[in-house]
């Protein structure tokens, strides 16, 4: 371990773990750890301790200090010292083990903010049996100043080893972080480190790291913890890479010595292959996420609606208010997606216009499934035998005579502008309230709100919605091309890769069981029948 007051702390084996589930294998767990010890790391956190998950020796996160003994208890730790975490509730002292017959040093302990006194009280147990104790003060931008000196006064009471800045969400930026710091610095007590985990949600993981380390060595004294991961492997965006933040502390000071090849050989053997397999680091998600201060599970929640724009995103994202904003809550968010989709029209007018255009015509609705190719002489076929009036979901078929273009999903609009503006009236667009033109109004508006099934896994599915809009214009036989339903094992779902929707397994088949209880219901008001092939059993 170096003699000066600013140390190296690599989590790749616990912070990576949310990449892999904690799956790195036997031999990875062992390379890694005796590379960092090799690389002369100054702490190693070798994993999770919870008590929900069993013993299995290829995986980082133990249901108790035994089992990390189990698999590193033969390797030689060196100067490095060796810690493992605890989300404070997972894991009771009862499989705790003293640390004199702990292969572990130190247990660090993360919590959120509303239990800080119980994680505190429970620190200090730790700390009783003889564990170096490191406070991970989870979310720190969620703590005004008040907040933070009360943390403060609990931490000096039970005297922690260290207690760390823990930016979860890669909010901060250097000014901040510099203020969360003088305020520690300022009222911990002289003998408790002050530790820094960063997230790279703005690429300042390492900058920040840098910077706090020369701020640190111009005004205190006490012992800093940088934290690190190899090759930056970490949950959402990733952490300041190991291997840099060696690099830069061998060249500021002349004392340290971190062997930087070792943790080079760890990357090439070992983590190149994780992140072939399941990439992480910077990306829009994550920009997008802390550029307004939240989860990023809002951001994959709105992404994953494939209907608003970047710009619409942010818009709603604004509207989070914030007491949510860092706990993300899925009936909240779909509550702000939807009134941001409302523009509440009165579509009287404009239904009893469809209900004369399109009452008593044999209609064809066409959608995005990849039948439209694999299938094209059956619809080529069926056209030329009843020569129907044809409508087309949120996208233009090529070679098919489409009369009308219905939208609900202003991204998918935007994307096809140029085409609709090319056609002139060629085209009629009927479209729902949430989708604005840039400039004038759409042949036929309808209120979105009317035709969503809030109930639903996918509740404004554009497939259904028409249906409801058929039903409202009088329409009474329909037949339906292109809605193939969605399989996981299909390998591609849609006529065109930028329409494709990604869903796991499960999404997906729960999407089919709702759209076929809608047809079901629909059934009983309008005939349809699919002249493609489909998954939708009605």
């Amino acid at each position: 371990m170096n003699n000066n007051n600013v140390a190296l702390l690599d989590c790749t084996l616990r912070d990576g773990g949310y990449i892999n589930e904690w799956n790195f294998g036997q031999n990875t767990l062992v390379n890694v750890f005796e590379r960092l010890v090799s690389a002369n790391i100054d702490y190693i956190e070798v994993g999770f301790l919870d008590q929900r998950q069993p013993f299995n020796i290829n995986r980082s996160i133990m249901p108790d200090t035994k089992s990390v003994e189990m698999i590193y208890g033969n390797l030689c730790k060196g100067n490095t010292q060796v810690v493992a975490m605890i989300d404070y509730g997972t894991c009771d002292i009862a499989h705790i083990q003293p640390q004199a017959e702990s292969f572990l040093d130190g247990i660090r302990v993360i919590f959120k903010k509303h239990i800080m006194h119980e994680a505190l009280a429970f620190c200090r147990e730790l700390k009783q049996q003889g564990y170096k104790i490191f406070t991970q003060v989870v979310s720190i931008t969620s703590y005004n100043d008040s907040e933070l000196l009360e943390l403060t006064d609990l931490v000096n009471d039970v005297k922690p080893f260290a207690v760390s800045i823990v930016d979860t969400y890669g909010l901060l930026h250097k000014n901040k972080l510099f203020h969360y710091y003088e305020v520690m610095n300022a009222h911990l007590d002289e003998h408790i480190g002050i530790g820094y985990h960063s997230h790279n949600n703005f690429q300042l993981g390492y900058a920040n790291c840098i910077e706090l380390a020369g701020k640190h060595a111009a005004v205190s004294k006490r012992r800093l913890l940088l934290d690190g991961s190899v090759f930056g492997m970490g949950k959402g965006a990733g952490n300041a890479p190991t291997e840099l933040l060696a690099m830069h502390m061998n060249d500021k000071q002349s004392n340290y010595r971190y062997d930087i090849s070792q943790i080079l050989e760890a990357i090439d053997i070992n983590i190149l292959e994780i992140f072939k397999q399941s990439p992480w680091g910077y990306s829009m998600k994550f920009f997008i996420a802390a550029s307004n201060d939240c989860h990023p599970n809002y951001v994959s929640y709105l992404l994953e609606k494939q209907t608003l724009s970047v710009k619409s995103i942010n818009e709603v994202l604004k509207e989070i208010d914030e007491k949510h904003k860092l706990l993300f809550n899925k009936a909240y968010i779909e509550q702000l997606y939807v009134d941001y989709q409302k523009h509440a029209c009165n579509d009287k007018a404009d239904y009893e216009a469809l209900s004369a255009q399109l009452n008593d015509k044999k209609v064809l609705i066409i959608g995005p499934g990849v039948s439209i190719k694999s299938e094209a002489d059956r619809i080529e076929a069926y056209v030329k035998a009843q020569n129907p009036l044809i409508i087309a979901i949120n996208f233009i078929p090529e070679k098919v005579d489409v009369k009308y273009l219905f939208l609900t999903n202003s991204k998918r609009y935007v994307r096809q502008a140029t085409l609709i503006n090319k056609l002139g009236g060629e085209i009629k667009i009927i479209a729902t309230s949430n989708v604005t033109k840039s400039a004038g109004k759409f042949d036929y508006n309808l209120d979105y709100e009317t035709l969503i099934d809030r109930s639903a896994v996918f509740m404004d599915n554009s497939f259904i919605m028409l249906m409801k809009v058929m039903v409202k214009s009088g329409v009474r036989e329909v037949a339906l091309a292109g809605f193939d339903g969605y399989s996981y094992d299909r390998e591609t779902n849609y006529y065109s890769s930028e329409m494709e929707y990604r869903f796991a397994k499960q999404k997906g088949e729960e999407i089919n069981a709702d759209v076929n209880k809608n047809l079901r219901e629909l059934k009983k008001r309008i005939d349809f029948k699919f002249i493609t092939n489909t998954l939708y059993k009605a």
